[in-house]
């Protein structure tokens, strides 16, 4: 199949040059138009995901975010989702049919973190949430592990706005190594669900999982163990907003 997108074109401020107009087929302007569209619903969903990190580390003195990626679906996938779906190849099909073109993916240090992020994110005033897959409560076969959750957000251009679909899939550090590595080991590989590598995977997903549920138990003891706040230091919140917000260090010498 013909390749519509460089390799680096997720996450990356979109280029209409980067397309080859012989293969749209009459559809480069609404193509381009519908991407930048997702390029910005990324943006719009990261911009609220970091803004919620930035809250939880000074509500809780430490980030429950370790990373945000994101990509944007790649042409020759929109179009062979769209084949293997029977659906029309055109762009307003594309809008009308997929969910997942745009995708943001949170990685989180615990499971309760997950569902945290979640619960806020879909609650804020302009986020449609739209559909929920809760992997891990309910694994795939394969045992992969992720919170999905699809969202509707607005974009606002120059002269129009949009709701934009976001997929937003949520995982721990452990859920995203797994994941990674199985991507890596059977991507259009198929292997045999109940083969050796396959049911190597799932006891390594369970591991994982096991792994997850006993840290998550350490860190509520860890919790437990820290003494009782006391009466809150202005000096050293003002330090701490200083230091989520990426300003210098605020301390005595500083306050006039």
């Amino acid at each position: 199949m013909t390749t519509y997108l460089p390799p680096d074109a997720a996450d990356r401020p979109f280029d209409p040059k980067d397309f080859n107009p012989e293969v749209l087929q009459g559809q480069y302007q609404e193509i381009t138009n519908l991407l930048l569209a997702s390029h910005c619903g990324i943006k719009a969903v990261k911009t609220k995901l970091e803004i919620l990190s930035d809250e939880m580390q000074l509500q809780d003195q430490r980030n429950p975010i370790e990373y945000i990626r994101s990509r944007i679906k790649s042409f020759d996938s929109i179009v062979g989702k769209l084949e293997r779906r029977g659906f029309p190849l055109t762009v307003e099909a594309a809008r009308r049919e997929l969910y997942d073109i745009a995708g943001v993916r949170v990685v989180c240090a615990f499971v309760d973190d997950i569902y945290r992020i979640a619960n806020m994110l879909a609650a804020q005033d302009d986020v449609k949430l739209l559909a929920v897959k809760d992997y891990i409560r309910s694994p795939k076969p394969s045992g992969y592990r992720s919170y999905h959750m699809i969202v509707e957000v607005p974009v606002y251009f120059s002269n129009h706005s949009e709701q934009v679909r976001v997929e937003v899939q949520i995982r721990t550090i452990a859920m995203d190594f797994w994941a990674t590595l199985e991507h890596q080991l059977n991507y259009k590989r198929g292997l045999d669900e109940d083969g050796e590598v396959a049911r190597k995977l799932r006891a390594c997903a369970d591991s994982i999982a096991n792994t997850d549920r006993e840290m998550q138990v350490i860190r509520d003891m860890v919790t437990q163990l820290d003494p009782p706040a006391g009466e809150t230091d202005p000096l050293k919140m003002l330090s701490q907003v200083a230091s989520v917000a990426g300003m210098a260090g605020i301390g005595p010498l500083d306050i006039h």
